[in-house]
């Protein structure tokens, strides 16, 4: 079986869509159709049912796609392990970060990272920023971006290549929300917030009422730091963010920073992977460029 067609089959089998799957590997569908067709004839039996309006997995297609899925993961890590020189690196990096780090940070590290190696494929995957730790450790992700936990775990590699400061922002538009916030003492515990449901942003707003002795009237848990500036501009309350994310959200005119009332801790922003990853050739490759900032 060819590595080629077996990835043929794991987007065809994702899409469900001959046309698509063509398309997106460079292919025409009549040939897709004729390497599907070689797949079964070496498997001995039928992968996918289709007709002219459908097509789906047969049961010894999700078989075989868990088989195609270990193949191509076998053959990558073998890629990895058989590197004869740093400059001839290839194989494929799984790299987590937040959305907007991949504005702020992730474009030098990678411009770096394919000028010395430009045959290490980046699979780039983003979401809220308190997941980098746990996909690391369940190995989701070989790298990510992340800010450092209060308890970094033992088993885990931590290098800080930024300090992020964060501000308590409120809506720039005229609502209820902004009237309640240009009175001279603002009556915390009557003002909605917008809070994330957990991480290092989570932490520090819960510091922040304690230190203030608020019991918050919260309005939203979120997964993001770009949720919260979101949420905040549409004038749904106020919360805390990353200054960068602030920065650049594209709805940073709407919003405004308010007086905190004291300064709130910054965070560390730096690459991770699992400490027995950082002998990996592809790994060490991007680490060096990630400190290099």
């Amino acid at each position: 079986m060819e590595l080629k067609s077996l990835k043929c089959f794991i987007h065809l089998a994702e899409t469900l869509h001959f046309a698509k799957t063509a398309e997106a590997m460079h292919t025409s569908a009549p040939t897709l159709s004729r390497q599907i067709k070689k797949l079964e004839e070496e498997a001995g039996c039928v992968l996918l049912e289709r007709d002219n309006r459908s097509v789906a997995l047969t049961e010894a297609g999700f078989q075989f796609l868990s088989f195609a899925r270990q193949t191509l993961d076998n053959w990558q890590q073998f890629q990895k392990h058989t590197q004869k020189s740093v400059h001839e690196l290839k194989g494929q990096l799984k790299v987590f970060c937040s959305v907007t780090a991949c504005y702020s940070h992730i474009p030098p590290i990678l411009a770096r990272l394919n000028q010395k190696h430009p045959n290490i494929e980046i699979l780039l995957e983003t979401g809220a920023a308190s997941l980098a730790m746990n996909k690391i450790v369940q190995g989701e992700v070989d790298i990510a971006l992340s800010a450092r936990p209060d308890n970094m775990p033992n088993n885990i590699a931590f290098h800080s290549i930024d300090r992020i400061s964060m501000s308590l922002i409120g809506p720039a538009i005229e609502c209820d929300v902004q009237q309640k916030l240009t009175v001279e003492q603002p009556d915390w515990q009557a003002i909605p917030f917008i809070i994330a449901d957990s991480g290092f942003t989570r932490t520090r707003s819960d510091k922040w009422f304690r230190a203030h002795h608020i019991k918050p009237n919260i309005y939203a848990r979120v997964a993001g730091h770009e949720a919260i500036v979101s949420m905040v501009a549409l004038g749904c309350g106020i919360g805390l963010a990353p200054d960068i994310v602030i920065q650049n959200s594209p709805v940073r005119d709407k919003v405004t920073t308010i007086d905190a009332g004291a300064d709130i801790e910054p965070f560390e922003l730096g690459v991770c992977c699992l400490q027995k990853h950082l002998v990996e050739p592809l790994v060490a490759a991007f680490w060096q460029e990630a400190v290099a900032v």
